[in-house]
């Protein structure tokens, strides 16, 4: 006779194992205050997650306790199939930045590394050397760590998350300070790690740059979960427009209600047409207008933005 009550909990624990990260409504009280509300996630291998909300809103509580810097009030968190709370052992498998990136000041960018080197029983020499030259800090490795900019500290901080080579990287806000090339470079990392099967969870208020990369997206506000999408699923729902312009464009507006368009105005007094048909066919519609004595001085495509979509699923929640 089959163990049916057996089989189903080794099919749970077999779709635990090939998570990554898994939370089962993962919460969070300071007394009456709760700043996270039983948040359910789940990450496979090489994913990047995408973790974006407004300043306060539980991104960073959250990930203190994926790192179990901070006790869950409930829930329970799993890396890698294993419960965290219950003698987890692979936390030499995950890099991590928490907040503001912290180095001893008094140590040069070399021996922070080093010292970060053994406390991790890491063996190589030569991931120090590595990860110095990956992360472009050849020319400041002598230098003092309360001397650097915030974008060298910034880098020194990444330097010490990636020199043991993690499975999981868990960062918070890793674009702070660096500049527009050090942006394009840290981007071009994370996607090469992701390729090689490193699993990433990144919170940034750089939305365009966590668009460019992340696989996953969840939104966070007032502590609860209130979407998460795939990179394919995001670029469905955003809102793609053709916008118009002509000299007289309430004229222009009971013209295209004629041919069957649905335009209105905009807060900037320009056209637009929700409709998506409207973008391949903008030709056509130049050529009407044109032909009705109103060509447009201004045609062109509109397509909503990650930053924008995240205002505006925020202001549905709040409203």
């Amino acid at each position: 006779m089959i163990n049916t009550h057996n089989s189903l909990g080794n099919m749970f624990l077999e779709e635990i194992e090939m998570k990554v990260i898994i939370t089962e409504d993962l919460s969070k009280k300071f007394k009456s205050f709760i700043a996270v509300n039983k948040i359910n996630i789940e990450i496979e291998e090489g994913e990047i997650y995408g973790f974006v909300g407004l300043n306060g809103a539980g991104k960073t509580t959250t990930i203190r306790m994926l790192l179990r810097m901070m006790k869950p009030t409930d829930g329970k968190v799993f890396l890698f199939g294993k419960d965290i709370a219950k003698g987890f052992e692979q936390w030499n498998d995950i890099g991590y930045i928490v907040e503001s990136t912290y180095a001893y000041p008094n140590l040069t960018v070399r021996e922070n590394l080093e010292l970060f080197f053994m406390l991790r029983k890491l063996k190589e020499k030569t991931l120090i050397d590595n990860i110095i030259e990956k992360l472009k800090l050849n020319e400041y490795q002598n230098i003092l760590a309360k001397n650097l900019s915030l974008g060298n500290l910034q880098r020194l901080g990444l330097a010490k998350a990636l020199i043991h080579k993690p499975k999981l990287l868990i960062l918070d806000e890793p674009l702070n300070g660096l500049d527009p090339i050090g942006i394009i470079e840290v981007r071009e990392m994370l996607r090469e790690l992701s390729q090689n099967g490193t699993t990433i969870f990144v919170s940034s208020h750089i939305l365009a740059e966590l668009a460019k990369i992340a696989t996953k997206i969840g939104i966070i506000h007032r502590g609860k979960l209130v979407k998460e999408l795939t990179s394919v699923q995001l670029e469905k729902q955003l809102k793609k427009r053709l916008v118009i312009s002509t000299k007289d464009n309430y004229k222009a507006i009971e013209l295209l209600k004629q041919k069957g368009w649905v335009p209105s105005i905009n807060t900037k007094n320009e056209i637009e047409i929700l409709d998506e048909r409207a973008l391949s066919r903008s030709d056509e519609i130049c050529k009407f207008l044109t032909n009705n004595g109103l060509p447009p001085y201004k045609l062109y495509p509109f397509e909503e933005d990650l930053e924008s979509f995240f205002i505006r699923n925020i202001r549905n929640e709040t409203s």
